[in-house]
């Protein structure tokens, strides 16, 4: 009987052990609490007057204990954040967002450090848990950039385009030119200083002249600057032009783009599809070609006068204000962003200045087209093509062939539709092809800060 109960009492003392040991390796874990944090958007480790430092830190085996935020500066500590989590309700994950206020904790611009610490539940270090610090370097910087305009006499027509230089006195992550709510990314000039930028900009053909302008920089800490300066800005005045749609015309067009574009109702009258071409799939080719143009080289690829192109006529000018009719009646109102230029049939298209193909296929109501990154913002677009004889990427040269004159998309006739465009504003091509123009608005204030 006894040794049936001291083999029991064995087992018992042995379980207790083992248990006991379970208990011990499980409270002694070693793993460190998982820390992570960042500040706002960027790498430059900056931060402003008020910006918010986001970070999550978990511990899945014995939960967290503790949360501390510190910044120092000078050898002085300032505690930003600290919380401890209950032991009896155990938190295992939990993401925080603290505001750093460094002008109310009176914290002066320069360096410092941010150190965070976690610590868990863990039996470790004496029972005070694992704990897991990370230390950052950054910048306090409160100040906001400041902006001088370079460049004077920024005088532009409605449809027009310009100019702008300006200086920043630090580096910024964001900066250009406003004009109303269109916002003109700026390019690094090339010019010694490498703290001057170049911003080419356009007034939109029905801008008012009365619209703001300013330049707006946005530094690595997320301070903001804005700069107004002289502008003159000048109303202009663009042709009536009266489109009469025939059937032969809608018989002849309609089947290539039901072959190509999704139409609505596809069983529709010609002239029910005729309309949402002209409306709906122009206004997603317009949108289509601004995204095209919202990425650009950040160097001038082009050099002098633009080409015309060569022995042709204006059949249609800029900005023209169209009414299609149908059989007597008013369709219809759109407007030509772009000229057109006829020649003969078929004729080579050469490139108006060199720059890189960046567009260079069927375009809904453009037909065939091609689309060329002249630079710092600055695009040209031939469409209605017969053919293309360049591809997406390839580097051209002024004057080499790009394609051939043709009436794809929604053109009647034989000829070409060319435009230039401003990072996403269609201005009037009839600027670039004028030497006085580009010597008086762009080249010679750009040799005006060569020796910046």
């Amino acid at each position: 009987m006894r040794s049936k109960l001291n083999r029991i009492t064995m087992i018992l003392i042995t379980a207790f052990l083992f248990f006991a040991i379970f208990v011990f390796i499980k409270k002694t874990e070693s793993q460190k609490p998982d820390f992570e944090f960042a500040l706002p958007g960027d790498t430059s480790k900056a931060i402003n007057a008020e910006s918010q430092l986001a970070g999550i830190v978990s511990d899945a085996k014995s939960g967290l204990r503790n949360l501390s935020i510190l910044l120092i500066k000078d050898g002085i500590e300032t505690v930003i954040f600290e919380k401890s989590f209950p032991k009896t309700k155990r938190v295992y994950t939990y993401n925080f967002n603290v505001s750093i206020k460094s002008k109310d904790l009176q914290i002066k611009d320069g360096k410092a450090l941010l150190k965070a610490m976690a610590s868990d539940y863990s039996w470790r270090n004496s029972g005070s848990g694992n704990l897991t610090q990370i230390e950052k370097e950054i910048i306090i910087d409160t100040k906001p950039p400041r902006i001088e305009i370079l460049s004077g006499a920024h005088n532009i027509i409605q449809g027009g385009a310009g100019l702008v230089i300006y200086k920043l006195s630090e580096p910024c992550k964001i900066s250009g030119i406003k004009v109303g709510d269109n916002f003109f990314p700026g390019y690094l000039s090339g010019a010694k200083n490498k703290n001057i930028f170049f911003a080419f900009i356009g007034l939109n053909y029905d801008q008012p002249t009365n619209t703001a302008i300013a330049a707006q920089a946005v530094d690595y800490a997320g301070n903001e600057a804005k700069t107004s300066f002289y502008k003159y800005f000048k109303k202009a005045f663009f042709k009536q032009d009266i489109i009469n749609i025939t059937d032969g015309f809608l018989e002849q067009k309609m089947p290539e783009f039901s072959d190509d574009i999704n139409l609505k109702t596809k069983e529709a009258s010609l002239i029910e599809q005729f309309l949402e071409i002209n409306r709906d799939v122009r206004k997603a080719n317009f949108k289509q070609i601004r995204q095209i143009c919202a990425d650009t080289e950040h160097k001038k690829l082009w050099e002098k006068t633009f080409l015309r192109f060569p022995q042709s006529v204006t059949r249609a000018g800029f900005a023209d204000a169209r009414t299609y009719k149908y059989k007597g009646k008013n369709i219809d109102n759109q407007v030509h962003l772009g000229i057109d230029l006829a020649s003969t049939a078929y004729s080579k298209i050469p490139a108006a200045n060199s720059g890189r193909v960046v567009f260079a296929e069927f375009l809904g109501i453009y037909g065939n087209t091609v689309i060329i990154d002249h630079g710092l913002g600055l695009f040209s677009l031939y469409a209605h093509l017969n053919r293309i004889d360049v591809e997406k990427g390839a580097d051209v040269k002024k004057k080499d062939i790009i394609g051939r004159t043709g009436m794809t998309g929604m053109a009647g006739g034989d000829h070409l539709h060319f435009s230039m465009l401003v990072h996403n504003i269609f201005v009037n091509p009839i600027e670039w092809f004028d030497a006085s123009w580009i010597k008086n608005n762009i080249t010679s204030k750009i040799e005006s800060i060569r020796n910046e």
